[in-house]
């Protein structure tokens, strides 16, 4: 719990922070609960815990569902383009962006999905995971992939066109210091591209302490259009892109998350594959799913980014000449 929250200061801007939710993590079942702090100038928003790397590791190995993920289900990311690509939002991922023939860094790789996009498009491409689940998969496919934490210093200066993180930056324990070493390895004129859930946008405000994205402890940080201009300068990286670009499924996940919300310490039946379902869940899930393909979420989605509050944040952050 901490202590006089109100007089908590933002770690990008400096401003004043006030408490705005506590939060427990509300899809595997992570103990306790966390404090999520706003800026009143900057709009970031943060969860004010600590916690080891060794803490990160067991809580990403024993938590997160990759466990139970197969090897045989493994099938790399492929290429999407036209009306179907842009109704699914599918340009909401970082590793879109990525051009042909580069050689790039995925920092927070997941299972390894991007790494095969990435080398069948013609790509030198090297991954970061902090999930020993990946292990698997680099075991079998021969991907180069740095299990653990993002350590720049293991990469030569200015090695990389272009470094990715998908839904990674809100998961790091000190975002500047993990833009200053992503700063350091790109190429003079590169770009880091970042996708990250907007904390300020329309489905936050609405659905309030149970918006999916809160997703503590494991996302620690918000951004706002404001709070990645000033981390980006402070590492020298400017930013040329700041949009909403949103999956279509994120809106479908919330009302199952709502409909199957659980209580603090106990995993999600929607989320967890260790938890279950009760018959009526079982069936509202059902009912959304049927919902779902009548497209409303699809066109409610496409909705809020264009107006800009979207649910998803896209960043593309070059390294100054």
């Amino acid at each position: 719990m901490i202590e006089n929250p109100q007089e908590r200061s933002c770690i990008l801007c400096g401003e004043k922070c006030s408490e705005l939710y506590e939060l427990h993590d509300d899809r595997y079942g992570y103990p306790g609960s966390f404090q999520l702090l706003n800026c009143r100038s900057c709009g970031h928003k943060f969860l004010e815990i600590a916690l080891t790397g060794e803490q990160l590791t067991d809580m990403y190995k024993n938590y997160y569902p990759r466990s139970s993920f197969k090897l045989d289900d493994y099938s790399p990311h492929r290429e999407v383009r036209g009306f179907k690509a842009w109704l699914d939002g599918s340009f909401r991922s970082a590793f879109r962006w990525v051009p042909r023939n580069v050689r790039v860094l995925d920092v927070g790789c997941g299972f390894g999905e991007t790494l095969g996009y990435h080398k069948a498009r013609g790509c030198d491409v090297y991954g970061v995971e902090a999930d020993e689940n990946i292990q698997r998969v680099v075991a079998e496919y021969g991907y180069t992939v740095h299990i653990g934490l993002f350590d720049p210093d293991m990469y030569e200066e200015g090695y990389f066109d272009c470094v990715t993180m998908d839904q990674a930056i809100e998961h790091v324990a000190d975002p500047v210091a993990t833009l200053r070493g992503i700063a350091r390895i790109l190429k003079r004129g590169g770009i880091a591209v970042l996708s990250t859930p907007n904390a300020n946008g329309w489905g936050a405000k609405l659905f309030k302490k149970r918006w999916i994205n809160w997703h503590a402890p494991y996302h620690l940080h918000h951004f706002s259009r404001s709070s990645m201009k000033i981390a980006a300068e402070q590492v020298g990286l400017v930013v040329e892109k700041a949009a909403t670009i949103t999956s279509s499924e994120w809106l479908h996940y919330q009302w199952m998350h709502l409909l199957t919300y659980p209580d603090m310490g106990e995993p999600s039946p929607f989320w967890s594959p260790k938890a279950g379902r009760s018959p009526g869940q079982q069936f509202g899930l059902r009912m959304l799913g049927l919902f779902h393909e009548t497209r409303i979420n699809h066109m409610i989605t496409r909705l809020f980014d264009a107006l800009g509050t979207g649910d998803n944040f896209l960043f593309v952050l070059r390294r100054a000449r």
